[in-house]
């Protein structure tokens, strides 16, 4: 089938598309293993879905691969492992992320080839995805997970990261002290998770109020209210959201609070984590991950340096030297 529809599709995109649906259908089939009953429910729904998606690309490619390259076979291990080790809430969370993902994938080859003979095979395809599988894994997971608190966590540590990575390394350059760079790090990180947390908590609270003017009208109206979602308390996501700040925050300062005399192992330890989170943050999202994580390099990147020469800058004019 390949051949016959000539260059119209790209030979790259057929051997994604089929490699796609063996991935999802291997992570679906590891994670039945691990998972609890009520999930084991959904996966025995969901399975059978990528097995004939799965078919479905190999046919209309001709191609029969039938093994997961290196880079998904490393992205099965580390996902099953996880999932492993936190148990439902991260399932459900994995579930959601590949449904998010494969929509935005197809709705995206859709628009490129929806005039080429790819186009009907792909709205097939969507299709079955908004009809079975987000029907299963979105209703599940609202009875079961808040993915909100996840993305929270991650979005706080993603944010304490670079936040604090960027004022380590200007007040390095700035001070030249360890003692000095200590105090006042772990000043800018309680002052900035502080301040995380108060926005998480009104901007919480407003959407909660909005919600409630709303329904006090439809029923003044004589309408039904819509139901409202259940979300998280606004304190509860102020506490979640300062929380998992400080904690990133604290990455940067932890080596020089143990003896590091200048910003590299800060930058090496924050940088590190700071790319894990970032491909955490894509997956959960359903972006690109090599995207996500270049943006956020350049952003550590920039932050770094701009606040270095901040800092260099400042004790140029202020001689500044403890």
């Amino acid at each position: 089938m390949l051949e016959a529809m000539g260059e119209s599709t790209d030979p790259r995109l057929a051997k994604q598309l089929v490699l796609d649906e063996l991935f999802d259908l291997s992570l679906y089939t590891a994670l039945r293993r691990i998972a609890p009953r009520h999930l084991q429910r959904v996966l025995d729904q969901l399975i059978p879905v990528e097995m004939r998606h799965f078919a479905f690309w190999q046919d209309f490619f001709g191609l029969r691969l039938t093994s997961l390259d290196a880079g998904r076979r490393l992205k099965l291990w580390l996902i099953v492992g996880v999932c492993r080790l936190f148990g439902a809430p991260v399932i459900h969370l994995v579930l959601e992320a590949i449904e998010v993902y494969g929509i935005r994938k197809y709705l995206t080859v859709w628009r490129t080839y929806a005039e080429s003979p790819l186009g009907p095979a792909v709205r097939d395809v969507l299709e079955d995805e908004f009809k079975h599988e987000d029907a299963v894994v979105t209703g599940e997971a609202e009875r079961r997970l808040n993915p909100e608190r996840i993305r929270n966590i991650f979005l706080g540590l993603n944010d304490g990261l670079v936040e604090i990575l960027g004022a380590v390394s200007g007040f390095f350059a700035a001070f030249g002290n360890a003692v000095m760079v200590l105090v006042a790090g772990l000043t800018v990180a309680v002052a900035g998770a502080l301040s995380m947390a108060a926005g998480a908590y009104i901007a919480s609270s407003s959407e909660s109020e909005v919600r409630r003017t709303e329904a006090g009208k439809q029923r003044f109206l004589g309408e039904a209210p819509a139901a409202l979602e259940v979300g998280e308390s606004p304190f509860g996501s102020a506490l979640v959201v300062g929380a998992s700040y400080f904690a990133g925050a604290l990455v940067p300062v932890l080596p020089v609070l143990i003896g590091a005399r200048t910003a590299l192992p800060s930058l090496l330890s924050a940088g590190t984590l700071i790319v894990l989170v970032s491909m955490i943050l894509a997956f959960l999202s359903g972006m690109d991950i090599r995207r996500r994580v270049i943006t956020n390099v350049v952003i550590i990147a920039a932050a770094v340096g701009i606040t270095y020469v901040i800092g260099r800058v400042t004790q140029a004019i202020w001689g500044i030297s403890v």
